[in-house]
């Protein structure tokens, strides 16, 4: 699409930013960005947890406003009040976290995003006509509780697409898809860029951006640091460009077993669905000695949730010895019970799942911890108070070891970043040391020099002694740090390969269902 162009004779931006500044507190989230993003054209904003990107394109969309600084659009200045406000010029936001109603049907969630009234049937008769011509199939009569991750997300793109705008901002957009779906994706986004629409893009998987990606700014600190062209550039010097240095390379030594015994065993765990929208387990086995990790990929919604709550104790088992942890039949075991034996857990979801989102940081440190280290996190007799100074003490410990970045000194979990959170939450089970560590996707939205610090800190407890699983979306992960991986397909789990014996191709297969029967993992 040829734009309108200046009084140089250069084509004019669709948006530009000046000086664009948001202050929260004494926090500087963007501090003076300047940013031009031409008709056309995919650009990615970089930058590690923290760095201002959300901050910067929630005020492009309206759902911010800035403390000073300004927007021209298409060669005007404005403000831009409000997301309907955004949604009006031809501003299109697709967020990282969904924000769908699990019992609406695709077109009901449609519905509720548009800002005027529009027949359901109307709708669901656009919804297929848009995801027909960019390639995003969807049944707008579709429950979205029964829908994949993958589903849920062309929901998401086809009703910012009802809006027709000329600018679609996508906020980690692959960040829960599989490899197949994100290859689907980039061919819609390539479809509306050659129709001259402009794409604003944050992701932190590296080498997309250099696929897809016409250029670049880097942020750092609230701050821009840098533009380039990231086809010309490596994933290694995009890294670098964002953190300032070198992005550590994971060292993985071969396993060694430091316990004969396994520390954790799964002996035939099946399961109903909890609800309408969960899924069955069937006859899982498994078993992990201390000193190894074992990758569990599987496309979302597989049952990965579930296994996740039945080894955590989320879920009770019918038979104590369906589950057992370091030697003790742990099935019919509550979380606390599980924790006391030595096991650790961080589930997927940050907010209102492994924090609470209102309470600060110390705060929700002694929520996990009040029954593995009263002595630590309680004083008095009787009468049983919280030592402030010993949380205080603590959070201040993983919040150093884990480069956790905040607002202030004891911020609420929903004032941090998703990456940042992740990065305390992580941390607060790995200050324990424990014998038996669950998690599920490890460094889910989190930046490249984060995501290589977590997984060397899961990598080194497991040389340690403990025994690691790892349920992981992102395959790139699973090889770097698994000793043997398994899929999860339809509630059940493969038979794990050694990652020496893995490849690409063949983990594809087991996810799709090939060699997915049951077995000792």
């Amino acid at each position: 699409m040829t734009g309108t162009t200046t009084k140089d004779g250069t084509e004019q931006p669709l948006l530009e930013a000046e000086k664009l500044t948001k202050v929260f507190g004494t926090l500087r989230a963007c501090d003076g960005i300047d940013l031009k993003i031409g008709r056309g054209e995919i650009h990615a904003i970089l930058g590690e947890n923290g760095a201002g990107k959300s901050t910067l394109v929630k005020m492009l969309f309206g759902a911010l406003q800035p403390t000073s600084g300004g927007m021209v659009w298409k060669g005007e200045a404005v403000t831009v009040a409000s997301p309907a406000m955004g949604r009006s010029l031809g501003i299109g936001m697709v967020f990282q976290h969904f924000s769908l109603f699990d019992a609406l049907t695709a077109a009901e969630n449609i519905a509720l995003s548009l800002d005027q009234k529009t027949r359901i049937d109307a709708i669901a008769t656009r919804a297929r006509e848009i995801g027909q011509a960019y390639g995003l199939p969807v049944d707008p009569d579709a429950l979205v509780g029964d829908l994949s991750v993958g589903e849920r997300q062309r929901i998401e793109i086809i009703r910012c697409l009802l809006q027709n705008p000329d600018l679609i901002i996508l906020d980690e957009p692959t960040s829960v898809l599989t490899p197949q779906e994100a290859d689907l994706l980039f061919v819609t986004l390539e479809r509306l860029r050659s129709e001259g629409k402009s794409i604003l893009y944050i992701s932190h998987r590296l080498e997309e951006v250099r696929r897809l990606c016409d250029r670049a700014t880097v942020l750092r600190h609230g701050k821009v640091v840098g533009h380039c062209d990231p086809r010309v550039q490596t994933a290694a010097s995009l890294a670098r460009m964002m953190v300032g240095s070198d992005i550590h390379v994971i060292e993985r030594l071969p396993a060694q077993e430091a316990e004969q015994i396994p520390l954790i065993v799964v002996n035939g765990l099946s399961q109903r669905p909890r609800g309408p929208f969960s899924v069955s387990l069937h006859d899982i086995r498994l078993s992990i000695n201390g000193g190894e990790i074992l990758g569990i990929a599987g496309v979302a919604g597989n049952g990965q949730g579930e296994l996740f709550e039945a080894i955590s104790g989320e879920v009770l088992q019918e038979r104590p010895e369906i589950v057992r942890i370091r030697g003790t039949d742990a099935g019919r075991m509550g979380i606390s019970a599980r924790r006391k034996l030595g096991a650790a857990f961080v589930p997927e979801e940050r907010l209102g799942h492994g924090a609470v989102p209102d309470m600060s940081l110390t705060h929700n440190l002694l929520l996990s911890r009040h029954s593995t280290d009263r002595k630590v996190f309680l004083k008095g007799g009787a009468l049983r108070l919280v030592s402030n100074a010993s949380l205080a003490s603590a959070s201040k410990r993983i919040i150093t070891q884990m480069d956790v970045r905040k607002s202030s000194e004891n911020p609420d979990a929903s004032a941090l970043s998703g990456g940042n959170l992740q990065k305390f939450l992580i941390g607060r089970e790995l200050d324990r040391n424990p014998s038996v560590i669950v998690v599920n996707q490890p460094t889910w939205g989190v930046d490249a020099g984060a995501a290589a610090h977590i997984r060397q800190a899961l990598v080194d407890l497991a040389r340690s002694g403990s025994a690691v699983i790892v349920i992981s979306q992102d395959l790139d992960e699973l090889f770097e740090i698994s000793d043997r991986v398994a899929a999860m397909v339809h509630g059940r789990l493969s038979e794990s390969v050694p990652i020496e014996a893995m490849s690409m191709e063949r983990i594809g297969l087991m996810m799709g269902g090939a060699d997915a029967t049951s077995g000792a993992a």
